[in-house]
Parts: C-alpha cells; sequence; structure tokens
C-alpha cells in the first residue's frame, strides 16, 4: 500500500509538475506604453501649462521660469503639481525628456521659498554666484543626479539632470539657464 501511494504521488507530482511549465507566449503587439500615455497613467504627469497653472493658482502668485533649456534634445515636456500636505511639501516638477535619447533627462522642481529644503553640506560639490547676486549651490545626490540649488523671487528653484548627460550638462551650463530667470516679470512662462 505504501509503494501504491508512493508511485500515485510521484504520478500526480509529475502531472502537476508538467502542467505548470508549460510553453508561454507572448504577443507581439505587447509593446510599452508610449510616454505621452505612461507619464499621466503612473506618475500623474499632465502638460506643463497645466502644471505651471495648477502651481501658481495653488500658491496664489506667479512663477518665472527659465528662458533657457540644456543644449540636448527632448521629445516631451511634462509638468506635476503635487499638492500632498497642505503646502509643506507642495511643489511644481516639469520634466524634459527624450524618447530616444534616454540619457537625456532634465527636471526643474519648485517650492515656496517657507518650505525650502536645506541641502545637507555632504551634497554640495560647489557654492556659486548668479548673476543677480544671488548664491547657487551646486551639488550631487550619493547615487543620484547632479544639481543646482538656488532662490529667487520666494521660490526655491532646483536643475537636475541625469547622470549620463552630466558632461554636456555641466555646472556652467545650469548655471547659464538659472541666469536666464532674469526678465522682467510680465506674467509669462515659457511653456
Amino acid at each position: 500500500m505504501d509503494k501504491c501511494m508512493s508511485l500515485l504521488l510521484i504520478i500526480f507530482s509529475i502531472f502537476f509538475w508538467g502542467c505548470s511549465h508549460g510553453t508561454v507566449y507572448a504577443n507581439s503587439n505587447d509593446k510599452p506604453k508610449p510616454i505621452e500615455e505612461f507619464y499621466p497613467e503612473f506618475g500623474g504627469y499632465t502638460t506643463a501649462e497645466e502644471a505651471i497653472k495648477e502651481f501658481e493658482e495653488h500658491f496664489n502668485r506667479d512663477l518665472k521660469l527659465p528662458l533657457r533649456i540644456p543644449p540636448i534634445t527632448f521629445t516631451h515636456y511634462l509638468g506635476r503639481f503635487s499638492d500632498l500636505d497642505g503646502a509643506i511639501n507642495d511643489s511644481l516638477e516639469l520634466m524634459f525628456i527624450s524618447e530616444k535619447s534616454p540619457g537625456n533627462h532634465y527636471r526643474i522642481d519648485v517650492r515656496a521659498i517657507e518650505h525650502k529644503i536645506q541641502i545637507p553640506d555632504r551634497y554640495i560639490v560647489k557654492k556659486v554666484n548668479l548673476k543677480n547676486a544671488n548664491k547657487a549651490i551646486y551639488m550631487k545626490f550619493s547615487r543620484g543626479p547632479y544639481a543646482l540649488v538656488f532662490e529667487r523671487d520666494d521660490w526655491q528653484y532646483m536643475l537636475s539632470n541625469d547622470n549620463r548627460i552630466s558632461d554636456k550638462v555641466t555646472a556652467e551650463v545650469l548655471v547659464k539657464i538659472a541666469n536666464s530667470i532674469d526678465y522682467p516679470s510680465k506674467k509669462k512662462n515659457p511653456f
């Protein structure tokens, strides 16, 4: 009887193992979602214009953005306004990405100066002067991107780029971008 049960158990195990390890077929039509669908669906992104408008309405004040962008190509400009907990972490994120070159990734993050992020000394690479006499911090996150952080008109700005383009988007390039905010305020955003 024990031999019969053992044999039966082996046969059932082989049968179930064979059924569960069959061939898997992929549909050749399975393609990743385009950026236009993926980022809004999974990241909450909208157009840059919509995000800027929400951000300005939330804080009830105008936002000036840089007129320059890095000297690389982008295929998409997206924005996201995060209204998380009543102002402390409310921020605007503008993302510039390239469908053709994944390393071409640049971001502008803006938050109200009263809720600015404090940069720990260990991340500071150097301090630089902007043309309006404000100071900026060029920093490197431990495993993340390089960024330029500065304050202007009651906002804290963080300009950052993917490490893969740090040879093209240097600290000097980010400073030029930051300096391009120095224009008369007429409630015109470049987006």
